[in-house]
């Protein structure tokens, strides 16, 4: 999210291109918007990646940027022109990468979206891309768009209900396409919290069931299907599913978003990325624990000028953990009295429990009678009483 690197400069990008490659990310999608000073900004990402194999390309965020007449086309291709041949566009198919945040109502003066976005980019000179939107339009109607060389499914990175993740909408998409590019979503977390005086923006999708790997799993499963597979986000704090660090500008989402890292998240993408890749599930080095969960119980009431998130009833209350491990070895989760104890074999298990009380949570790896991992995180402490309707998630990795 651009809009969140106002305070930004070259060094900051650096930071973030080489955590994100020391992960297995191979590009960030910029998701720009209308402002002026959004360009410079864009401009110190490819300078700061200049002389590295990282990419970069230019996401439209058409929330923010107006569509309405052939004048409002001509920021877009400023975007294609001035980095169309730079050597850290991102490429896909052989031409520079252009993606959207909607869009789907743009005409630019033209008759029809199509005819409108087939001359807002597809019509500068020498300069052909590849065009892969997020629409949110129905997957039965991409015959009509034409323009499009593929489609992002933005929603697909969460349940869009009360259930568990599936690949319903990928295949909507895929089918819809009819050949044509498919990139698929993956978020850990989804939770906003703004009242009517701001945002007016106040809601969870269902994030439980170790969402973050059931959708890599999924994904993973069907990888000859999808081209590309883009991570929801680095750093939209306001919707609480950034992995990258706490920096830059927040937008007012301090409440929920101070002391809830999510770094902790990024070795463990790392592993499914590498299978996404490849097609194999990498060998495990070292043992390592990751933990996340919310710190309060759902149906707590709490002193809050804003109230309970929408949806707030699908979301359960358990500490989600996933264990890597070289070998077989004991392993117990606990928070207070409520805890697990069992014996994993090597590769890669799930375990959660339920707290019932304000408790720190652990997690203790034995083999051969010997401690390998004692994960004790100080910020992971479950409280009974929440300061405020926060259903953010706490994360760490040993």
């Amino acid at each position: 999210m651009v809009g969140n690197t106002y305070p930004y400069g070259v060094e900051d990008w650096k930071k973030d291109i080489v955590l994100a490659m020391g992960h297995g990310i191979d590009a960030f999608a910029l998701n720009v918007g209308r402002e002026d000073w959004q360009r410079e900004r864009v401009q110190d990402a490819f300078t700061a990646a200049a002389g590295t194999d990282f990419r970069l390309f230019i996401s439209l965020d058409m929330t923010s940027i107006p569509c309405a007449s052939p004048a409002d086309a001509e920021p877009l291709k400023q975007y294609i022109k001035e980095y169309y041949r730079h050597p850290n566009q991102f490429r896909y198919n052989g031409l520079p990468m252009i993606s959207t945040f909607s869009g789907e109502r743009c005409l630019f003066g033209a008759e029809s979206t199509n005819q409108g976005w087939t001359s807002a980019i597809k019509g500068i000179g020498d300069m052909p891309v590849t065009f892969i939107p997020s629409f949110f339009v129905d997957p039965t109607t991409f015959g009509e768009f034409t323009v499009m060389d593929g489609a992002f499914s933005w929603n697909s990175g969460w349940p869009m209900g009360n259930f568990v993740a599936n690949f319903e909408m990928d295949e909507q998409y895929i089918q819809g396409l009819g050949g044509r590019t498919y990139m698929g979503a993956i978020s850990p977390w989804f939770f906003t919290h703004y009242g009517p005086d701001t945002y007016n923006k106040n809601w969870i999708f269902r994030s439980d069931d170790w969402h973050l790997c059931r959708r890599w799993e999924l994904l993973i499963q069907n990888r000859a299907r999808v081209g590309i597979a883009e991570i929801v986000t680095w750093n939209d704090y306001g919707e609480s599913h950034y992995i990258g660090p706490i920096a830059g500008d927040q937008p007012n989402s301090q409440a929920w978003v101070n002391g809830f890292d999510h770094q902790g998240w990024l070795p463990l993408m790392q592993y499914y990325i590498s299978a996404f890749k490849t097609g194999e599930y990498p060998a495990i080095v070292k043992d390592q624990v990751f933990m996340w969960g919310r710190l309060y119980p759902k149906g707590v009431e709490a002193s809050d000028r804003v109230p309970k998130p929408n949806n707030w009833e699908w979301t359960e209350d358990n500490i989600y953990v996933v264990v890597l491990l070289m070998e077989s070895a004991d392993v117990i989760l606990k928070c207070g009295p409520t805890k697990q104890e069992v014996t994993l074999g090597p590769g890669l298990s799930k375990l959660k429990i339920l707290p019932i009380e304000t408790c720190q949570a652990t997690v203790t790896v034995f083999r051969l009678g010997l401690i390998v991992v004692d994960h004790s995180p100080p910020g992971h402490r479950f409280t009974t009483g929440p300061p405020s309707y926060n259903f953010n998630a706490f994360v760490s990795s040993s």
